[in-house]
């Protein structure tokens, strides 16, 4: 589905019973000189940000079925426990598919409670073919340079334009790893988690995923089930979606969070200045894009790049104050270079790049079976335009290039799942990128699951983004296994994080950057996964 890592960027995304703090026999290291028996060397990668950030790499098989056969690397970081009482490792995934987790450890750390964060070795990890793992995938650099053909196909020319470029970069990958690319998948993504676990020296792992990350909680959990601690599951993917479905669900939902932050800039028409009729402010939206798509701003914007940096305004609202005065500046006093900075700051190929796309298409495309017939392609995604236009055809051609994928495909997961500990599981009502019947689904199939609903909230990656609610309930579980329980499809309910106000002056928002939000808020949508 469209990446979502929490841009990081731009997961990618998770409760019955109690647990007690660690359980008498529990299955994971009890005591620092425990930890240190784990088969992994550590060294200082520390940052101004993460002071206490270590780093290491572990060596895992390429091909499963041949575990003694070409190994590959995998990046790790950690914020080691400091507390006496150690609940073992907590493993973090921030999405994409193809988001890399080395920062998110940090992140994490610093943002749990100190009391809470202190009782675990927090573990971040560049999933295989990510970041620093070794190799890392480059398909075809500069694929999303612009500018790109228009993403609508309104004539058979443009049709043909795009459809060669998904075709040339689904050759790329094909010709550039065909020695790897049959490997990189969810499956072997999670088996390398459990290599990772070993490596650590633990019997079982904690896991803490947002978006596409989600996913590879639920088949770890599955494939896993007796090696699961605790589960934390933030913004989830729907397992009965993967992968062609799941992008139809998110084309409509972002065109309903589109619509929102027109509504939104309806409200503060003396900011903006650009009308207070959401429907009429959309259709100036609209004629934007038909201008740029003519004479692209700064020779750098066309229609599909302001399509790109309008994108992560779905995934996270706190965005919304820069796109709007970037959207009034051109449309009111016809300045481009607003705009041209919002698309640098924002377009959703977000800051994983060429690497976090080659991995996004090689997982998606392999996971599971994609339509090959070109033609289901276009009808499905016209039906889709003529209701939510905003990100059909630009969703399309970001996963166009599974239909000529040069790998077969593999099964989906049945991820059903009767053998887990309590489960937790975070979701927004009106998440775009992984759309709310998801985790409603994922807690019916895990059955000892609790579900927290943010209600009325739209972004993405809910948990540490200054929502005291749901933060709440993320530290006692943590803590000791507590779940919340209810009666309802959700177990526990909490009101949304406020919308944004503008920003004092339109200059303000735009040199802000992504400094829109609360802190903790801005560095997540920065490490969590666009698209997935």
């Amino acid at each position: 589905m469209r990446r979502s890592t929490v841009v990081l960027c731009g997961a990618t995304v998770v409760l019955a019973g109690s647990l007690t703090a660690v359980p008498a026999g529990a299955a994971t290291p009890q005591s620092a000189q425990a930890a240190q028996a784990a088969k992994v060397t550590w060294k200082k990668c520390a940052t101004d940000e993460y002071p206490t950030l270590q780093c290491a790499s572990v060596k895992v098989p390429l091909d499963y079925a041949k575990p003694q056969g070409r190994k590959i690397t995998l990046a790790l970081s950690r914020v080691p426990h400091t507390a006496r009482k150690y609940q073992g490792p907590l493993l973090v995934n921030p999405g994409g598919p193809g988001g890399s987790g080395l920062s998110l450890a940090g992140f994490v750390a610093s943002s749990l409670p100190k009391a809470v964060a202190s009782q675990y070795d927090v573990i971040g990890f560049d999933p295989r073919g990510v970041g620093k793992s070794k190799p890392a995938l480059d398909c075809k650099p500069g694929h999303f340079n612009p500018v790109r053909p228009d993403s609508v196909p309104s004539t058979s020319a443009i049709e043909k334009a795009n459809l060669a470029r998904a075709k040339s970069f689904a050759k790329a990958c094909g010709t550039k790893y065909a020695d790897v690319l049959p490997y990189i998948n969810t499956v072997n993504a999670v088996k390398d988690m459990d290599q990772i676990r070993k490596a650590l020296g633990a019997k079982k792992i904690n896991y803490f995923g947002y978006s596409y990350g989600t996913y590879l909680g639920q088949v770890y959990a599955k494939l896993f089930p007796t090696r699961v601690r605790r589960l934390v599951l933030d913004s989830i993917v729907d397992p009965d979606g993967v992968w062609y479905d799941a992008n139809i669900t998110q084309d409509y939902a972002f065109d309903a969070r589109h619509k929102a932050l027109m509504a939104w800039i309806a409200k503060y028409d003396s900011t903006y200045k650009l009308g207070t009729d959401p429907a009429a402010i959309e259709a100036k939206w609209y004629a934007m894009r038909a201008e740029l798509a003519k004479k692209p701003a700064g020779g750098k914007v066309g229609a599909s790049e302001l399509e790109d940096t309008f994108i992560p305004g779905g995934y996270y609202n706190g965005y919304w104050p820069s796109l709007a005065s970037a959207f009034a500046a051109y449309v009111n006093d016809k300045k481009s270079a607003p705009l041209v900075e919002a698309y640098e700051n924002f377009a959703a190929v977000d800051a994983s790049g060429d690497n976090g796309y080659s991995v996004y298409t090689a997982v998606q495309c392999r996971d599971v079976s994609w339509p090959r017939d070109w033609n289901q392609w276009r009808k499905d995604n016209w039906a889709v335009y003529g209701k939510a236009p905003f990100m059909a055809w630009n969703n399309a051609w970001y996963n166009a290039p599974c239909a000529y994928w040069p790998t077969k495909t593999l099964k989906p997961v049945n991820v059903a799942n009767s053998k887990l500990p309590p489960v937790l599981l975070f979701q927004a009502t009106d998440d775009a990128a992984t759309p709310y019947q998801g985790g409603v689904t994922v807690n019916r199939l895990l059955k000892h699951s609790s579900l927290v609903v943010e209600q009325g909230g739209g972004n993405h990656g809910i948990t540490l983004s200054g929502n005291a609610c749901l933060d709440k309930y993320l530290a006692k579980y943590l803590t000791d296994g507590t779940v919340p329980h209810g009666s309802g499809v959700a177990d526990a309910v909490c009101k949304k994080t406020a919308d944004p106000k503008p920003a004092a002056t339109a200059q303000s928002a735009l040199t802000a950057g992504r400094q829109s939000g609360t802190a903790s808020a801005d560095t997540l949508h920065g490490l969590v996964g666009f698209r997935g």
